[in-house]
């Protein structure tokens, strides 16, 4: 069933930057079923959440009975978009691309339906058509619509040429062109005539969308989401130990449900608004409650439940609630091993350490103390628990019941300085 006021969801939810023809296009959609779609180069070997919104808006269009169509940049990835980057990106091998292609290609299938009988979603590679193409022919047929003077002048490129230390190679400059002939290919053989990407992209799409006026004499459309940014203006998703990761493998679920919880408190509702499904009316009234018993925390307790849920699935949330129990609320009984093991990938701090050290040496060595001294006097005051037990004995050593699972211990300082032991055991 198509819903006429799709347009109109997307925009209350701030999901809409830029849309060309905002009335043509809700007309459009209002009774008919279109094709969409939205490019991903596979320059690593995972998405992350950078890619959410553009995979949120490919969904909710699906669920609106459309049908979207995802292109991976198998051709694309090698050459790497210029777009608002400061310097040239490295280029990566043909073999690494095809293998994260795959990778990227399983990532998706989590998020749109491939087996609907009526608007089932599409996986392309757009290195079908270019492995094919002859640069001559391309030149003639796609190069002569396009004036250096408009691609020079374009935000994204005169950034890059004005830097006095880093330039651009025409390879990164001729990008531009492939991503409007993937958009030219895909309306010529899937009808597809809405293009969909970040705000950074907008100079690709509106290139492709010229492409198709030119060569076609096609009106089709094109619509940016937000590119988020922290209140530093560091990009969305980054943060001091890196890149978080749609792989669970990169970044695990337990990190990635606590990077939710640890959102500025001004963004609460509006990523309540962008990376769920809640009835926007429902998310209004909960800010209009936000001072009130501590509402805000609950508030980003559901978005990160939702989005955790919508990446990573139940059981994997589950297991994020039961580790930040565990160590917020000194409940460790529930914990599975499967759960030891997210931490020791990037929950906390982790130190390996073989059987023989006392809990003196274990603190100095986890850095939760400066000296055997200090983890002296922290002992006595009744700061320090093993696997969320308070201990004062000042010459404990470790014994096998400390142990669980036979290698993992929690130790703690006060109630939010942890660090986990992985036990080495000796040959």
């Amino acid at each position: 069933m198509i819903k006429s006021n799709l347009i109109n969801e997307l925009q209350n939810r701030g999901l809409i930057s830029y849309i060309t023809h905002k009335d043509e296009i809700k007309k459009i959609i209002q009774n008919n079923s279109i094709s969409l779609y939205c490019g991903f180069d596979p320059t690593a070997d995972s998405l992350h959440i950078g890619h959410l919104l553009p995979l949120i808006t490919l969904k909710r269009f699906q669920l609106s009975g459309h049908k979207p169509i995802v292109l991976i940049g198998g051709a694309t990835g090698l050459i790497g978009d210029p777009s608002f980057k400061k310097k040239e990106r490295l280029l990566n091998s043909n073999n690494d691309i095809d293998v994260w292609t795959q990778k990227i290609i399983i990532q998706i299938s989590y998020f749109l339906d491939f087996h609907s009988q009526k608007n089932n979603a599409l996986v392309l590679n757009n290195k079908d058509w270019f492995n094919k193409i002859n640069i001559l022919s391309f030149l003639r047929n796609i190069g002569k619509h396009f004036s250096i003077n408009t691609m020079i002048s374009r935000e994204s490129v005169k950034q890059r040429i004005k830097r006095r230390d880093q330039g651009i190679s025409f390879t990164e400059f001729s990008y531009n062109l492939l991503q409007a002939y993937d958009f030219f290919i895909l309306n010529k053989k899937y009808k597809v005539s809405l293009q969909v990407g970040g705000s950074d992209q907008w100079g690709n799409i509106s290139s492709g969308m010229h492409l198709i006026h030119r060569v076609s004499k096609k009106q089709v459309y094109g619509l940016t989401v937000p590119l988020l940014t922290n209140s530093n203006g560091v990009k969305f998703g980054k943060t001091e130990s890196g890149t978080i990761w749609l792989d669970a493998k990169k970044t695990s679920p337990y990190k990635f449900y606590q990077f939710w919880m640890n959102i500025e408190d001004s963004n609460v509702y509006y990523f309540l608004k962008l990376f769920t499904f809640i009835d926007t009316n429902e998310i209004d009234i909960k800010e209009k409650k936000k001072h009130i018993n501590d509402q805000i925390i609950k508030d980003k307790s559901l978005l990160a439940k939702n989005v955790t849920r919508f990446v990573h699935g139940e059981e994997k949330l589950l297991a994020a609630e039961r580790i930040t129990e565990a160590l917020f609320l000194k409940n460790i009984n529930h914990m599975k091993e499967s759960d030891f093991q997210q931490l020791e990938q990037d929950g906390i701090p982790c130190v390996k350490l073989n059987q023989t050290k006392d809990l003196k040496e274990a603190l100095v060595l986890s850095k939760l103390s400066k000296s055997r001294s200090q983890s002296n006097n922290m002992i006595v005051s009744n700061s320090i628990s093993i696997n969320a037990h308070k201990n004062t004995d000042q010459n404990y050593v470790f014994r096998e019941v400390d142990k669980l699972f036979g290698r993992f211990t929690l130790l703690s300082k006060g109630k939010k300085n942890h660090c986990l032991i992985c036990w080495i055991k000796n040959d």
